[in-house]
């Protein structure tokens, strides 16, 4: 697993401390995947019913605060694939 995959399910722990509801999965290009659920954030690589593709460089920004999710979809940043409502949620969640 990449430091990258490391440090963003720590952060994203720490942001969504009571787990997500629904199943998503982040993909960080060239680094991999990381879920989200109930249970909260690990890397992993499994179906989801929303997955949402970035950049490394892109999912630090929107992490550290520094970038919009909803911005960043917005501007062809952040890809969004399923359930369009979950990925709002999420969205929500880390801005």
């Amino acid at each position: 697993m990449s430091e990258m995959i490391d440090a963003a399910v720590k952060a994203l722990n720490a942001k969504l401390s009571g787990g997500f509801d629904g199943l998503a999965k982040f993909v960080i290009t060239g680094e991999g995947a990381i879920m989200l659920d109930q249970d909260g954030v690990r890397a992993g690589d499994e179906p989801a019913d929303v997955t949402l593709t970035a950049e490394a460089e892109v999912f630090r920004a929107i992490l550290e605060g520094e970038m919009n999710p909803t911005s960043a979809f917005m501007q062809g940043k952040l890809a969004v694939d399923g359930n369009m409502g979950l990925a709002m949620q999420l969205g929500a969640a880390l801005a």
